[in-house]
């Protein structure tokens, strides 16, 4: 984690890049490509068989989203991790630190009630990134948080 990375102005949000072009890449296709398959599809198939073949798409489009909307983002008020099916709001006094090891596929914050949660908004895959971004929160939980040192 690089050292001395001022905290950062607010409000911050922090996003994967390729994370999110991926994931919504990959949903225009799977949509497209649903309903592209479902217009020529042999005879056989009916018409209750084509539509169920562009819900599944979009469904499968739909959990793509869940994946690329993942984000942490700072203000005044405090953190809010956006993670895949939940999202968290921590005011500044309940985050206690963040912590981020070689290997693992996101940081990991630490709360005061005793949780610890993964930030996929931070994707370890973008290591320049990743660090910096980390290296940012913790600027901040450090100047605004718990483990304010006065």
């Amino acid at each position: 984690m690089p050292e001395h990375v001022p905290a950062p102005p607010l409000p911050v949000t922090w996003r994967p890049r390729r994370g999110r072009i991926i994931a919504y890449g990959f949903a225009v296709l799977i949509v497209l490509g649903s309903v592209v398959m479902a217009i020529f599809i042999a005879e056989p198939f009916m018409l209750p068989d084509r539509i169920a073949i562009v819900a599944f798409g979009c469904l499968v489009a739909f959990v793509l989203h869940l994946l690329g909307r993942v984000r942490v983002e700072a203000d005044e008020e405090g953190v809010t991790l956006v993670n895949a099916v939940r999202t968290h709001h921590y005011t500044w006094p309940e985050v206690l630190d963040v912590t981020f090891l070689v290997g693992d596929p996101w940081p990991r914050i630490d709360f005061s009630d005793g949780r610890t949660i993964g930030a996929m908004g931070i994707q370890g895959s973008e290591k320049a990134l990743a660090r910096r971004a980390t290296a940012e929160l913790a600027a901040l939980i450090h100047e605004r948080g718990e483990a304010r040192e006065d």
